[in-house]
């Protein structure tokens, strides 16, 4: 198995030369192998009136492209667009199990959204996770209350930044029974 993952062209300012490390991170994680694909995915969903992108229509964009070229693998964009959903102000991350597709923003990633210090090595942990924790979605697993584990849910950065970079025993075990393969370790 293994996923693919399109870096938004458009707006990579403060993630160039960032795509390996991301990449080696998530491959260490998920125990899986990453592509990047280099295709163009024209984004839509702006809100106005919210200054965020919708992360929905986005996954409907990534849906149909990935029906029209045959793709059978998880795909997932990361952007640096800030993202949400309808009932939530912002969301890091997105999934769509039915369809395996996914997308992370790294906007509310960073440090500098939060007047914090520029850190490339932080924001790479967070952009893997993330990816990490997308991709579990796709597998089949669902949020997870355990704070260290990949699937919590953060709320907030320093949420985000308490999580391992490992699935929780309860986790593996349920990507187990979805997967039918043991593919990542757990922390426990």
């Amino acid at each position: 198995m293994n996923i693919k993952i399109f870096w938004d062209p458009q707006v990579l300012a403060g993630l160039t030369g960032l795509e390996r490390p991301v990449t080696r991170t998530v491959e260490m994680i998920l125990q899986i192998q990453v592509k990047t694909l280099d295709d163009g995915i024209f984004i839509s969903g702006y809100d106005t009136k919210r200054r965020q992108f919708d992360a929905q229509r986005i996954l409907n964009k990534l849906q149909v492209y990935k029906q029209k070229h045959g793709i059978s693998t998880p795909i997932l964009l990361v952007t640096s667009r800030d993202l949400f959903v309808k009932g939530s102000d912002f969301v890091f991350g997105l999934a769509r199990e039915s369809s395996g597709v996914a997308v992370v923003s790294s906007e509310r990633l960073r440090n500098e959204f939060y007047a914090r210090e520029h850190d490339d090595d932080l924001l790479v942990s967070r952009i893997a996770v993330e990816i990490a924790h997308e991709v579990g979605h796709i597998l089949g697993l669902a949020h997870c209350k355990d704070s260290q584990c990949i699937m919590f849910p953060p709320e907030t950065l320093d949420q985000l930044d308490g999580k391992k970079r490992a699935f929780c025993s309860f986790c593996q075990q349920e990507l187990k029974k979805q997967t039918g393969e043991e593919i990542i370790d757990s922390f426990d």
